[in-house]
């Protein structure tokens, strides 16, 4: 065993440190130069798991804690895309939306250093999930819903009618 005296007068056990490599750079291990290669295989490959754009998720954030419920956008190294609202909400949503009153859920973009937890809106044993308990209650698909205002950033189903604007339904002729 090979043993070296340091300046501070303490005895080092060399053959226990970490050897590095010369590389040079932050990343030691990773050339300076490194770039993502869009035409690599891995960059091709189509998303794959639970957490795929349309699927009905519950969100924990940290600093500061707050907690959403919704669909997800998009889902990247970055962080998250969600079309949502506050968990703490949901009761007033479903109050809203079973009056037919006019609702925007928050499209929003949470940083990955913010996001704790993401889980998939599942139904628990005989407690059923978010989505269905929004379902129960309104009668309308909380995915069609949210994927709506997601998409074009405003939910037109339930925007409130005006008499100098009405609304047009699916066949075009005026409601």
């Amino acid at each position: 065993m090979l043993e070296t005296r340091s300046r501070h007068g303490g005895v080092m056990n060399r053959d226990r440190q970490l050897q590095s490599s010369g590389c040079g750079g932050d990343n030691r291990c990773m050339p300076k130069d490194s770039q993502r290669d869009e035409d690599s295989p891995a960059a091709k490959a189509p998303a794959c798991g639970p957490f795929l754009p349309g699927a009905m998720v519950v969100v924990t954030l940290g600093n500061p804690r707050d907690k959403f419920w919704g669909m997800i956008l998009t889902l990247t190294p970055e962080g998250l895309g969600l079309s949502g609202i506050e968990l703490a909400s949901f009761e007033d949503l479903v109050v809203m939306v079973k009056d037919g009153e006019s609702f925007s859920p928050a499209v929003v973009f949470f940083p990955m250093h913010r996001i704790e937890r993401i889980d998939l809106d599942l139904a628990d044993g005989s407690l059923p999930s978010l989505s269905q308990r929004f379902s129960a209650k309104t009668g309308l698909d909380s995915a069609a819903l949210l994927g709506s205002a997601g998409a074009s950033g405003k939910n037109d189903r339930h925007a409130p009618r005006s008499a100098g604007h009405p609304t047009r339904n699916p066949t075009g002729d005026p409601a």
